[in-house]
């Protein structure tokens, strides 16, 4: 069974560094693209697009809110997937989650077109 499990997350102040990891197992996840999401944990607040790998890992797309400060990697050798987030704000507070698309191999901001999901791993910064 195909399974992706987050790991990295935890509580920071404003400006620090945190580094997340999403496992991945029982399927090679190696020729799909990948991506991260994020959820605040309020009513209405819909799970919103972060960042998105290729199948290979040459080609990276970033919501604007995080631009220049987070960075998607991925190790297909070792079927994880990353996601190094520099300078962090309040607002970058939410549950953090892996995805990797159903038979995509190219980027997509879609949430629809991803079809496998990791359980979630919190992240709160304050201020």
């Amino acid at each position: 069974q195909a399974q992706l499990v987050e790991s990295g997350g935890g509580l920071v102040q404003a400006g620090d560094s945190l580094r997340l990891s999403c496992a991945a197992s029982g399927r090679t996840f190696s020729n799909l693209a990948m991506g991260w999401f994020r959820q605040v944990q309020a009513p209405g607040k819909e799970r919103e697009f972060v960042a998105a790998i290729n199948w290979v890992g040459a080609y990276e797309y970033y919501a604007d809110s995080v631009k220049g400060r987070f960075t998607i990697s991925r190790d297909n050798a070792k079927n994880t997937l990353y996601l190094q987030m520099n300078s962090l704000k309040p607002e970058d507070t939410a549950v953090y989650y892996c995805a990797a698309t159903s038979s995509s191999s190219g980027v997509t901001t879609n949430v629809k077109q991803y079809g496998y999901w990791g359980q979630g791993t919190q992240v709160t910064v304050s201020s």
